[in-house]
């Protein structure tokens, strides 16, 4: 068997798929863009299409990568809780953080998996800072939210944040997703709580929700490949 036909994906339908993937991740970053663009310049329009694009553009990428499927599960159960937070009410609402609840699941699994083939644990201290800030921004929005998004948004932050610690067992891309995914979700709290916000809020979300959802994928890629190579 010569060389390149021992390397994975170099031919076939692996070879297809690596080919198929740029463009997909192309018309991915090109959907951002015009989000972010269109959330800077006051168009919902371009946002109410560009956003539920977003997640299912990642996924395919991820997909023709040869991601885990765990990690296709969690951006597409991100794009359901997308789609249902385009809708302004409360019941929309908890189902859009039901879906993304599901989606850290997925993550907090991969996670767990990735730990158990001999990646090195999440480090302890890095659980307690983030133990410490969940409940140093709990108690300071608590009087704020509404007495029936108290204990579901309590039960999502302590997933959230378990993902965010955890994600860290796959690599600096992954642990720096799951950080900025703690502080979109955080920036979106305290939109409900009504405390004050920068100018264009809701860019700063899709700004740090993207970039989340984008090096988390990176993260694992990056690992599940590494691990994958001949002769690894």
């Amino acid at each position: 068997m010569t060389a390149t036909a021992a390397r994975p994906g170099s031919t076939g339908a692996g070879g297809r798929a690596e080919r198929l993937a740029r463009p997909v991740l192309l018309a991915f970053l090109l959907v951002a863009a015009a989000d972010l663009a269109g959330l800077l310049a006051g168009a919902e329009a371009v946002h109410l299409v560009a956003k539920p694009l977003l997640m299912p553009l990642l996924a395919g990428y991820a997909a023709l990568r040869g991601a885990p499927r765990l990690l296709v599960a969690a951006l597409l159960f991100g794009w359901g809780g997308d789609v249902f937070l385009l809708a302004d009410n409360d019941l929309a609402f908890l189902v859009g953080m039901g879906s993304f609840a599901v989606g850290h699941v997925c993550y907090l699994t991969l996670f767990g998996r990735g730990e158990g083939r001999g990646r090195a644990p999440a480090p302890l201290v890095t659980g307690a800072g983030y133990a410490v800030v969940l409940v140093v921004f709990l108690v300071l929005i608590w009087p704020d939210l509404s007495a029936d998004l108290r204990i579901p948004l309590t039960g999502y932050s302590l997933l959230l944040t378990a993902m965010a610690w955890r994600a860290g067992v796959f690599g600096p891309y992954a642990a720096a997703g799951g950080a900025l995914f703690l502080l979109s979700d955080a920036l979106i709290a305290t939109g409900i709580a009504e405390w004050p916000q920068a100018p264009a809020p809701d860019f700063w979300v899709m700004l740090t929700y993207i970039a989340a959802q984008a090096l988390l994928t990176l993260g694992v890629l990056t690992k599940h490949r590494t691990k994958h190579k001949p002769g690894v």
